[in-house]
């Protein structure tokens, strides 16, 4: 695991070092650069496989073809030795090798034939070409910069401001996506010229040229394909996805330093660990955090337990009451870009944990979108019958919903009613889409200040990828349209990169089974109806891994990775709210509408709306922009 950076069309030193420096934490245990003319590469290493031989940047034969590389490949034993067959040599047994013979045989191709996760950066200096590619599902960051001809790049944001010429100034249409989704979808930044590296995708620069390529997308089966898989047994389903889960955890296992597992008490997390100890040969490390009475609803540790004891594994776990005051602002700085999924908060403290244990931790990520575990997908299907209601009937209920109270609970389920309800009128693919937002149109209207407005423009267009992602072509099922949108959008964009940057934060690496391209495509060749069976989430997956877990983890209801962030906003984080979302804080940015924040706040605080994830973005906002462009230590 590293941290990767450089350049082509500078000849900087000064400026590589700097960019090398900022990754110190994704890699403490070695350094490489290569500078040659206007081309520079640098990396940080976190030793993981091959030790002392995997040393970047890694060269091919004759030194033609370098590479700095991000990430693990699960199936490069098999790669090398074909390649040896065809007659390359090796000089490591470093996963990151294979990649430069992959090259020297495959060419941009490469990609297609790897299996893992995966950032990396390819000087061809025969053809004068750098090569940027992202692995599949976007597992590992990659932000790159054109300016005056030169390319920049890097695992991390804040590198690249380590280059003078790149101006600090917000891009208004990533601001308004980040209010809309919690996250900025790729390949937007913050920073206006600043872009990501799409999941799937190659980038080629060539004398000042750029190209972009996707390799990959999730497919899904044609209406002959699904009746032949409805006629299968479930349970030969369920046998075959058992097979394809276990194989991907054992191809996770290849490490030269010690791994664990996050164990949240879930069936994800559960059944990694439960499958990790059959294939280990000592008791293997489980990691869980919990939070003290006045969060007791937050908790999963009695589950945790039960699922390490059932497996024997050395269970760790910590009862944590964090200082977020002075948590927030050390990992906002190493999120890049405002980001205000709060589960980062315990992601960062499990990873913290583990790391005092271990090198490498798997993580259930991924389990959900692929087997279908979100309530919103049982109410996606419900929403087929309830569209049947007459149009006045809808609007009427959806004018009704803001009467309904919500909680601050773990489970807002009079939240979940309440956003069912105004989305009645909505078609299939809007309604969707207003689940899985914070603001609407009208919302964003009335919270935006009238020259950010003006900036932003269409705000309809802010959901235009969302929406092609849902009228995949191949996509036939609703669940196969939601699937679509949320593996390509809330999974990469925000889950992958909350696991990256919280890990990595801690010096940790984390790997994802679940997310596994080969199991991604069995799982989206599945119809819905066997994935989700009625109203029973996950039923194939729980068919799958009944032996695997106890039964009362098997039917227990699933438990978002949460922290009690609404509860924090009215006590712990209160002074910083208020300091950060006064009028006259908000006055001076120039974003936001003074009177519509004090609203917001305002309601929350009285407990008639639950508009943690609104305030929580606010106040990450205000916090990113005082590190980052104001310059300001915390």
């Amino acid at each position: 695991m590293c941290g990767i950076c450089g350049f082509v069309g500078l000849h900087d030193g000064a400026l590589l070092s700097r960019m090398t420096q900022r990754l110190v934490h994704r890699g403490p245990d070695d350094e490489g650069s290569y500078l040659e003319g206007t081309t520079g590469l640098a990396m940080r290493r976190l030793s993981i496989i091959d030790l002392t031989g995997g040393h970047q940047p890694i060269a091919n034969e004759d030194g033609t073809v370098r590479i700095i590389f991000n990430g693990e490949i699960y199936n490069y034993r098999e790669l090398r030795e074909a390649l040896i067959a065809k007659g390359h040599t090796f000089t490591t047994h470093s996963d990151t090798e294979v990649i430069v013979h992959l090259y020297e045989e495959y060419g941009d191709a490469c990609v297609e034939r790897l299996r893992g996760m995966f950032a990396f950066a390819l000087w061809d200096a025969r053809q004068e070409q750098l090569l940027l590619a992202r692995d599949r599902l976007g597992i590992k960051p990659l932000y790159y910069l054109v300016h005056h001809g030169a390319l920049l790049f890097a695992s991390e944001l804040k590198a690249l401001l380590e280059y003078d010429g790149l101006q600090k100034t917000i891009d208004p249409r990533a601001l308004a996506s980040f209010l809309t989704f919690l996250y900025i979808p790729s390949p937007g930044t913050i920073l206006t010229g600043v872009r990501k590296l799409p999941p799937a995708h190659l980038l080629r620069y060539r004398k000042g040229e750029l190209s972009l390529r996707s390799y990959w997308r999730p497919g899904f089966p044609n209406e002959r394909e699904r009746r032949r898989l409805l006629r299968r047994h479930p349970r030969d389903i369920a046998d075959e996805l058992k097979s394809l889960v276990t194989e991907s955890v054992r191809a996770h296992l290849i490490s030269d330093v010690p791994l664990g597992v996050f164990l949240s008490g879930g069936l994800d997390s559960g059944s990694i660990a439960a499958l990790m100890a059959r294939e280990s040969s000592g008791p293997i490390d489980t990691f869980t955090i919990g939070y003290g009475e006045e969060a007791a609803s937050y908790n999963e540790l009695d589950a945790a337990r039960t699922v390490a004891r059932h497996i024997g594994s050395n269970h760790h776990e910590e009862i944590v009451t964090p200082d977020v005051m002075g948590l927030l602002p050390k990992l906002v700085w190493h999120l890049d870009e405002p980001f205000a999924d709060s589960s980062l908060i315990p992601t960062y403290l499990v990873s913290a944990s583990a790391r005092r244990h271990v090198t490498v931790a798997l993580t259930g990520i991924g389990g959900d979108e692929l087997f279908g575990g979100y309530p919103r997908y049982l109410g996606a299907r419900l929403a087929a019958g309830y569209s049947r209601l007459p149009m006045w009937a809808r609007r009427t209920l959806a004018g009704l919903a803001d009467r309904v109270p919500e909680s601050t609970g773990s489970r807002n389920a009079a939240g979940w009613v309440k956003r069912f309800l105004k989305s009645g009128p909505l078609s299939p693919r809007e309604r969707y889409l207003s689940w899985i937002s914070f603001y609407d149109e009208r919302g964003l209207h009335a919270l935006l200040a009238p020259p950010m407005q003006a900036a932003v423009g269409d705000t309809a267009s802010l959901w235009d990828a969302h929406r092609q992602w849902y009228d995949h072509p191949d996509a036939l099922a609703i669940l196969d349209r939601v699937f679509s949108v949320d593996v390509q959008g809330y999974l990469a964009d925000d889950l992958l990169m909350l696991g990256d940057k919280m890990s990595m934060a801690a010096s940790l690496e984390l790997r994802v089974p679940y997310c596994d391209h080969r199991l991604l495509e069995y799982a989206a060749s599945i119809p819905a109806e066997v994935k989700v069976r009625g109203l029973t989430l996950k039923a194939l997956f729980r068919d799958a891994i009944r032996e695997l877990i106890p039964s009362e983890i098997l039917h227990r209801d699933k438990q978002g990775f949460m922290v009690p962030i609404g509860q924090w906003l009215n006590r712990e984080l209160k002074p910083l709210v208020r300091e950060l979302l006064s009028e006259g804080a908000i006055l001076k940015r120039g974003y936001f509408n003074p009177a519509e924040v004090s609203r917001l706040l305002k309601e929350h605080e009285s407990g008639r709306r639950n508009l943690s994830d609104q305030i929580f973005a606010l106040l990450v906002l205000e916090l990113w922009h005082r590190i980052y462009l104001d310059g300001e230590r915390w």
